[in-house]
């Protein structure tokens, strides 16, 4: 294992200036809370000079206890031609009553002249009597120089007397910033290694990805010798984002031999990222590196057999390092090894020698030819096997269905009539909805429960709707997807018709039929 790289993490304030992005009090405190628990050095709390928020942060996170993590308060250089005494911003970081202060300058003589609009002098000064005012209380004062990269490309030798300025005022470390993302690799290492050979400090890297190099830079950072990452859970920020330091840490200490968080962490890494997620109330992204559900998924026959005979064939890492799973996708591009670990993973005892293997196979490549995608039904796709191997138990029959929509006063109401049979018995409901999919759900529901109480456990999660081909127009053909969960597990069903009602009606039926033929196979 090589050195020690401390991870500090800015969701809380980097993150939250992407667009689309807002955390209440209580979210900032449990993502806090959860960075602290996965063994999270630093945690950058907010700006309490910017927002009520940011301060009510500091005051509620004073109450809690955090066993790993250092929580750092955000706040930038004095004004120029003011006293750090008298400057309002630089009393609500002492008010905020951290351990930690990050405190951000300016680098490049752009933004000195035509930004801050003071002399390159003030400057300095700035940044040097900031860092002793927090130093000499007690503070451990972080230096985030601000475009570092972009004023040390333009003058090298000012950007490097901010970073010494900071130095001499007190500052534990500085940390270099390409705060417009704008920096290559090559660069980043270069200039990092030179200025590291002029400070007596340790350096640090914070990027952001707007030329979607932002982890590549940081990883660059740190091989020439940066000794702390700043960034955010699932690269959460302004623009195109921050450094995603969920990837930075899998890479740090899984690829490359350094230490950043304690080893048993790294098995709850994607549980960390989706957390995040569900609180920023944003889709995970299915195709994040390391913890997306995508990350592990075979597709490709051919792939899928190779590792099932030798996982490292076609996986870079095992998926239960950073807490995923291996994924079996079943499309028209699935071989024999797809079907038969999809239907495993489903609970259907299927094997190689079984005879309608290749039955099922040919199915579901013409289904996929017609519209229908069971990569994210995998409802359908258990229900498909089953009929094929006459396994299928039929737990309602559909007699008719109608949907209408009327006018009442000034707003529309949607109603639907479902006529169902289950065993000897029929069942005629009539139920109202918000839409023409909720108001089938409602009277499908009505109908079964007294057969399957069970079912009233069951919620529709999602509903997606994609036109398969524009030439008919109106007439085309659409695809209709529905997730659905019972509390414990989740499943995905698929329909498709040119009638979007029937489309749904179809995922609606095999929703529920999954569910009921999951809770008999289980008895």
């Amino acid at each position: 294992m090589k050195r020690a790289v401390q991870i500090y993490d800015t969701t809380l304030r980097d993150g939250t200036q992407a667009e689309g992005i807002s955390f209440s009090l209580v979210d900032k405190l449990r993502i806090a809370e959860k960075l602290d628990l996965f063994g999270i050095p630093y945690i950058e709390g907010g700006w309490p000079g910017s927002n009520p928020k940011d301060a009510e942060f500091f005051v509620e996170a004073r109450k809690r206890k955090f066993r790993n993590a250092r929580i750092a308060a955000f706040g930038s250089t004095r004004k120029a031609k003011a006293r750090c005494e008298s400057d309002d911003q630089i009393q609500m970081l002492i008010d905020a009553n951290t351990p930690v202060v990050t405190i951000v300058g300016k680098s490049w003589l752009l933004h000195v002249h035509e930004v801050i609009r003071t002399t390159p002098e003030e400057n300095l000064a700035m940044i040097r009597d900031t860092m002793a005012y927090l130093k000499n209380r007690g503070k451990e004062v972080v230096y985030d120089a601000e475009h570092f990269f972009d004023g040390y490309k333009d003058d090298p030798e000012y950007a490097l007397k901010t970073v010494l300025a900071a130095q001499e005022g007190g500052a534990g470390i500085v940390i270099l910033c390409d705060t417009n993302g704008g920096s290559m690799p090559a660069e980043i290492a270069r200039i990092v290694g030179e200025v590291r050979a002029k400070l007596n400090v340790p350096v640090g890297i914070h990027t952001h990805n707007d030329c979607g190099v932002g982890v590549a830079n940081a990883l660059a950072a740190v091989e020439a010798g940066a000794v702390q990452v700043q960034g955010t859970i699932n690269g959460y920020g302004e623009r195109t984002g921050n450094c995603n330091i969920t990837t930075v840490m899998a890479n740090l200490q899984l690829k490359m031999g350094y230490s950043c968080v304690p080893p048993e962490s790294m098995a709850r890494l994607k549980e960390l990222s989706m957390f995040v997620d569900d609180l920023a109330n944003v889709h995970h992204d299915i195709r994040q590196p390391f913890v997306g559900s995508a990350s592990f998924a075979h597709k490709g026959g051919i792939h899928l057999h190779a590792v099932e005979r030798v996982a490292r064939s076609y996986e870079h890492i095992d998926p239960e390092t950073v807490g995923n799973t291996r994924r079996v996708l079943v499309s028209d591009l699935a071989g024999r090894s797809n079907i038969l670990l999809k239907a495993h993973e489903l609970g259907i005892d299927l094997k190689p020698d079984t005879p309608e293997l290749k039955t099922i196979l040919k199915e579901v490549k013409e289904l996929e030819n017609t519209g229908y995608e069971f990569e994210a039904a995998e409802g359908s796709l258990a229900l498909l096997i089953q009929k094929v191997l006459r396994h299928h138990k039929s737990f309602f029959e559909l007699e008719g269905f109608h949907v209408s929509m009327r006018r009442n006063g000034g707003q529309s109401v949607v109603e639907a009539t479902v006529k169902v049979k289950v065993g000897g018995k029929f069942f005629h409901t009539v139920a109202e909805g918000d839409g023409p999919v909720n108001a089938l759900d409602n009277a499908l529901r009505l109908a079964l429960q007294d057969s399957y109480p069970a079912l009233k456990q069951v919620t529709l999660t999602d509903y997606k709707v994609r036109i398969i081909s524009g030439k008919e127009g109106t007439a085309a053909k659409t695809r209709v997807l529905i997730e659905s969960t019972d509390g414990k597990d989740e499943w995905g069903t698929v329909g498709v018709s040119e009638n979007i009602i029937e489309a749904s009606w179809q995922a609606l039926a095999d929703s529920v039929e999954y569910k009921l033929f999951k809770d008999e196979s289980r008895k």
